[in-house]
C-alpha cells in the first residue's frame, strides 16, 4: 500500500511558488518545497489527483490555480516514518490569490524563486530541483 501524494508546480512570471516546509513537518521540515499533500480517500471519485493539488494549494497558500493541469512526473519513496510513497508532480498555471503561509503548521515561508535560484539554493533537496527541472523541460517542450 502506498500513500499518494501531490505537488503543484506553479509558476507566474518566470517565477516557480516555492515553500519552506514549517520544521514541525514529520517529512522534510525546514526544506523548501513544491507545495502539495496527501490525496484524501472519496470512494469512488474522478479527477481525484487534480482536485487533491488544487485544495492542497489553496489551503496551505491561497493561491487558486487554473483547471487545466500537466502530469510532469511521478516517484515513490519511503517516508522517515517508514510509509511507502507515491509522489506524482503536476504543472500548474497560477490563476489568483496573494501567495502566504495560510497554513503556518504546514507552511513556514512562501518564495518566488527563478529555475536557477532554485537549483542553486542550498535548502533545495534534490528531488525539488529534479522536479523543477523537468518543470521547466515541459514548459520548453509545450513553447517549440
Amino acid at each position: 500500500m502506498f500513500i499518494v501524494n501531490v505537488e503543484g508546480a506553479i509558476r507566474k512570471n518566470n517565477k516557480w511558488l516555492i515553500i519552506k516546509r514549517s520544521v514541525e513537518e514529520e517529512h522534510a521540515g525546514g526544506l523548501l518545497s513544491l507545495v502539495g499533500g496527501k490525496v484524501e480517500q472519496e470512494g469512488d471519485s474522478s479527477d481525484i489527483l487534480e482536485r487533491a493539488v488544487k485544495r492542497e494549494i489553496f489551503e496551505e497558500v491561497g493561491v487558486t490555480i487554473k483547471d487545466e493541469l500537466n502530469y510532469v512526473y511521478s516517484t515513490s519513496f519511503v517516508a522517515e516514518s517508514n510509509v511507502n510513497v507515491v509522489d506524482i508532480v503536476f504543472l500548474c498555471e497560477y490563476e489568483s490569490g496573494e501567495a502566504f503561509p495560510k497554513s503556518p503548521d504546514e507552511v513556514e515561508e512562501v518564495l518566488w524563486l527563478t529555475t536557477d535560484e532554485i537549483l542553486n539554493h542550498l535548502e533545495a533537496p534534490t528531488y525539488l530541483k529534479e522536479s523543477i527541472r523537468r518543470a521547466n523541460l515541459y514548459i520548453q517542450i509545450q513553447s517549440l
